[in-house]
């Protein structure tokens, strides 16, 4: 499902489309703060909008089709010539424009090329599009770290409640400090491996100049199923099921979990 964001631009709202290939911009809404009655295809006439629209596509769609472009630039500027942003893409396998039908129906660009569309509205459009644009950008880095935080928490919460169950069912009486650590370790790097596919050492070795450790450079998914897999791992030491079969069922769990939170995104392998 499409996911929509709005933008206040100088008393217009303007909607931000959330897309596989990134954020688009609402070009229909922005259209109503230009003053007098023009439409999209006037834009789309000049022949600045074309070469610019021309250079985007180079640059971002491999599948862009030249021949189509050079003719349609060759015309751009004329007085009869008119195109409409359904025909470019058709002839030309753009993809910064996109035409939409439905609720949230209209045309919608790329966000490069919505900022070059503000600037025809008006220069102070333009200007507050991208000032608008930029704090809503912030608000979303400061709540993605606040999530972060916050999972990083529950993580640590549940640690307690894993370690907990390693001490009570795994760690043998009158033993060193040293051996419970080991244990501890041990376990701890059975989460790692179900997750991350590697161990903390692993990690450490491959990033020697990092600061911290595997857990703190994990995303807000892999925590969620880190917090997750560690209650369960908790309750599988209770139950006294013995190490290698915990990895494998933490492994399908991770797995499990992280197609649900990341779809095609999936980064976790499975254990052989």
């Amino acid at each position: 499902m499409v996911k929509k964001k709005t933008l206040n631009i100088k008393g217009t709202d303007v909607t931000i489309s959330l897309e596989k290939e990134g954020e688009y911009i609402s070009l229909t809404d922005m259209l109503k703060a230009k003053d007098g009655d023009f439409f999209i295809s006037d834009w789309l006439r000049n022949r600045n909008t074309v070469e610019f629209l021309g250079i985007w596509e180079s640059v971002n769609n491999p599948n862009f089709n030249y021949g189509e472009f050079a003719t349609i630039r060759s015309e751009a500027g004329l007085n009869n010539y008119k195109i409409s942003v359904k025909e470019w893409n058709e002839k030309t396998n753009a993809i910064g424009l996109k035409a939409t039908s439905g609720r949230y129906g209209g045309t919608y660009a790329h966000i490069d090329i919505a900022f070059e569309f503000g600037m025809w509205i008006s220069a102070e459009f333009k200007v507050y599009l991208i000032q608008e644009y930029k704090r809503l950008k912030q608000e979303e880095n400061n709540l993605l770290k606040l999530e972060w935080n916050f999972q990083r928490t529950l993580s640590k919460i549940n640690y307690h409640i894993h370690t907990d169950a390693i001490k009570e069912n795994l760690i043998p009486t009158e033993i060193s400090k040293q051996q419970a650590s080991f244990i501890y370790a041990t376990e701890a790097d059975v989460l790692n491996m179900a997750l991350f596919g590697k161990t903390a050492k692993q990690w450490r070795d491959e990033n020697p100049e990092e600061k911290g450790n595997i857990r703190d450079f994990a995303t807000i998914e892999q925590l969620v199923v880190l917090s997750n897999m560690e209650s369960t791992n908790a309750l599988l030491i209770h139950q006294g099921m013995a190490q290698p079969v915990r990895l494998v069922h933490l492994n399908q769990m991770a797995i499990t979990q992280m197609k649900s939170l990341l779809g095609h995104r999936l980064s976790v392998k499975k254990l052989k």
